[in-house]
């Protein structure tokens, strides 16, 4: 059996726009320490990661006191951003807020959806295809491992949903503010048997 620990990100610091190098927040830095001590006895034999600074960020406190070298897969990187949104900055918080929520359980109740006025970026179905390929092939390089994967919380719920058809928007604005955030799944072969969602703060 292959177990895989997804470690969704730590809380991290929004005002830096571009996703690939936004750091974690202070709090994030302190709070990824809950990640280290979670994972210390689960026998651990990789360390993988989105090459997003977040992501690595918060499981490289585990690997470097664990003597890990952190392998990055491109294609556990977060959805591309649809930039039309950046265009909103301007607008009150709450009225933004409302128009990404709307677009948000949209796209879950459509996976190939993108609004036709905007910027391209990607859609739901995208990146579940790409982070599924990417787990598929670690699956069969790690078989009967304990692995760790960094991610992020669009593509993790993308993945539960590829496994599990009912975790759909409800639950993913149910886990927004959870980070970071730790998913279990249990494989054999390249079959699911078994998932189990942990909150690190209760």
């Amino acid at each position: 059996m292959t177990k895989v620990y997804f470690i969704r990100h730590a809380e991290a610091d929004n005002y830096v726009r571009d996703g690939r190098i936004r750091p974690l927040t202070e709090k994030g830095l302190v709070d990824r320490k809950l990640v280290t001590e979670f994972l210390q006895d689960k026998n651990i034999d990789a360390v993988l990661s989105s090459p997003f600074k977040r992501a690595v960020g918060t499981v490289a406190d585990f690997a470097e006191k664990n003597g890990f070298e952190i392998e990055m897969v491109e294609d556990f990187r977060e959805q591309k951003s649809i930039s039309a949104f950046d265009k909103k900055n301007d607008l009150d918080p709450i009225i933004r807020k409302q128009i990404i929520n709307e677009f948000l359980e949209r796209q879950w109740a459509d996976f190939s959806y993108i609004p036709s006025d905007s910027d391209y970026g990607e859609t739901l179905l995208e990146v579940q295809e790409r982070n599924i390929a990417a787990l598929n092939e670690v699956l069969t390089r790690y078989k009967d491992k304990n692995i760790v994967i960094g991610t992020h919380g669009t593509a993790l719920s993308t993945i539960i949903n590829y496994y599990d058809k009912t975790y759909g928007y409800d639950d993913f604005m149910a886990m927004v503010n959870i980070l970071p955030w730790v998913v279990k799944m249990s494989f054999d072969e390249n079959s699911c048997i078994e998932i189990e969602k942990i909150n690190l703060f209760v």
